[in-house]
């Protein structure tokens, strides 16, 4: 009886604490699941085709087609007009089987219609033929196969599945030993098996490291002060970047090179990161059958070239290779929709920032409806922090062109969805781009509150830094200046030369980055008559 709930005992707060979570609990159970939802309106003409031509060689009536046929029609998930749309059929009785049921149909058809796309889809093909083969004692055909596919997990540099078709070889020997044949030594697996269990090492030492240097992105996107100047120190030195023939396969070179250029990157030192990746795009060009095995690395090495070129003002290469990114969308291996989002990313934030860079205001708002109408395309799809990267560049955009209610219409978007573990920087540097776009709409007096609620979020963030306290300081100075209208000539130039000092240190020379305030200031500056 102590699990009974007595109405006079509803005010007891330990029962009313149990009440409010089973409530809770039974309202999560009872919320209609939307995965099935998300599956169908993320399929492709052909790949709805292929399960519809597919569902047709089946005998009898089909329920899942009709409910396949009904969720694909919405464009947001109603389940309750699901339930009245078949109202009277009683498989709508049992919906939540009727939905796993097609889910998992839905999966079985996109693996049968993607096993030839990708070399991981072939070998998985391969070793269910090897199962097949084998459990009906065809083992010379089996063999046949074995081989077949260790050769192309090897071209490949699929390491996981020649490991595991090597144990295959092995079985089969062993088999051919209980029958007499003994024209194959196991030794010569044992040192092919080695050999693969190392490099196989060897390319999990490099994703430790790339996951290390990442981190410093994912941070703040450069060095900026001696603690994380350390960590890229120690990958620096690691005995896999600095030693020779460390790369045991073309796709540890690979990481090797883009880890050194990720490396420099975030040191500044723009001229070797940029040669690390051309060195990791040599690899590719001579490896183009890579290009389909890490094809997200290509995609990041190319887009790093951009902004590279986009830093030293290199834009007739930058629009060339800009080109040839857009142009990756069409090709076999970056049709899954996680690289069509990524490659739209990718291209569209860059030609943003190089339209600001190059004053292509109306390119820029060409490019802005782009970005707009993939946002509503790929809605959640894509990721919060390429959303807010997106929102702060037009934020800047419009800033650069005189917009200046659009500039904080879209500063606003990155300031209202700070999330602690998305890039910090960006929020930060945020923070002082809107103080700019105030004071160019003379919001003074509001411009008091945001100053003194800045400097308290920059603290919190520990990100106390010379540049961000340097903003601060005169952005006081010239509010101040403005609400006793008062001369700012006199301001804006010692503004400068305080922030020409301070860029003399590369941790702080970084914030051009984000934004040029000296390019700013500049436009503020009245010019001297002669």
């Amino acid at each position: 009886m102590n699990d009974v709930i007595e109405i006079h005992d509803y005010w007891n707060p330990r029962k009313q604490y149990f009440c409010l979570h089973l409530i809770l609990t039974i309202a999560v159970l009872m919320k209609p699941s939307n995965e099935l939802f998300y599956l169908i309106k993320s399929l492709t003409k052909s790949e709805k085709r292929y399960f519809k031509l597919s569902s047709s060689l089946q005998q009898g009536e089909k329920n899942y087609v009709k409910l396949f046929d009904a969720i694909e029609a919405q464009s947001t998930y109603d389940e309750e007009l699901i339930k009245e749309l078949f109202k009277g059929s009683t498989f709508i009785n049992h919906l939540p089987s009727e939905k796993n049921h097609l889910y998992n149909l839905l999966l079985k058809s996109l693996r049968n219609f993607h096993s030839d796309k990708s070399v991981p889809a072939q070998m998985q093909e391969h070793l269910k033929d090897i199962e097949i083969l084998y459990n009906k004692a065809l083992y010379k055909e089996c063999l046949k196969i074995v081989q077949k596919a260790k050769k192309l997990a090897k071209l490949h540099e699929e390491f996981y599945f020649v490991l595991e078709l090597i144990n295959w070889e092995r079985v089969l020997i062993e088999e051919g030993y209980s029958r007499g044949r003994f024209n194959q030594s196991i030794n010569k697996l044992i040192d092919e098996e080695e050999d693969v269990l190392e490099k196989l090492r060897n390319l999990a030492e490099y994703q430790i490291l790339y996951s290390k240097i990442n981190y410093v992105f994912r941070k703040g996107g450069y060095t900026r002060n001696e603690k994380e100047q350390r960590i890229v120190n120690d990958i620096m030195h690691h005995r896999l970047i600095t030693g020779k023939n460390t790369a045991l396969s073309v796709k540890a070179s690979t990481a090797c090179y883009y880890i050194q250029g990720l490396c420099a990157w975030t040191n500044r030192d723009l001229e070797l990161a940029f040669s690390n990746f051309e060195l990791v795009m040599d690899r590719f060009k001579k490896n183009p059958l890579l290009i389909n095995e890490l094809p997200k690395r290509y995609s990041r090495v190319l887009n790093n070239q951009l902004l590279y070129y986009i830093d030293t003002k290199n834009f007739e290469k930058f629009f060339k290779n800009l080109d040839h990114m857009k142009s990756l969308a069409k090709r076999p291996a970056f049709r899954s929709i996680d690289l069509q989002i990524r490659i739209f990313t990718f291209s569209t934030i860059s030609e943003l920032i190089a339209c600001e860079a190059t004053g292509d205001y109306e390119r820029g708002e060409r490019v802005v409806d782009q970005i707009l109408a993939g946002l509503r395309k790929y809605k959640e799809k894509i990721s919060k922090e390429d959303v807010i990267l997106y929102y702060y560049n037009i934020s800047r955009l419009y800033l650069g062109c005189g917009d200046y209610k659009k500039a904080l219409e879209y500063i606003n978007k990155v300031l209202n969805d700070n999330e602690a573990n998305l890039r910090q920087d960006l929020f930060v540097f945020a923070r002082i781009l809107n103080l700019v776009i105030h004071y160019e709409l003379e919001n003074y007096d509001l411009l008091e509150y945001i100053i003194k609620s800045t400097s308290r979020f920059i603290k919190k963030k520990n990100r106390d830094y010379k540049y961000e306290n340097t903003i601060l300081r005169y952005m006081k100075k010239l509010v101040r200046a403005k609400q006793a209208h008062l001369n700012t000539d006199g301001i804006i130039t010692q503004f400068t030369a305080d922030l020409k000092m301070l860029y003399s240190d590369p941790y702080e020379k970084i914030t051009l980055e984000y934004f040029d305030v000296l390019n700013w200031l500049k436009s503020k500056s009245i010019p001297k008559k002669s």
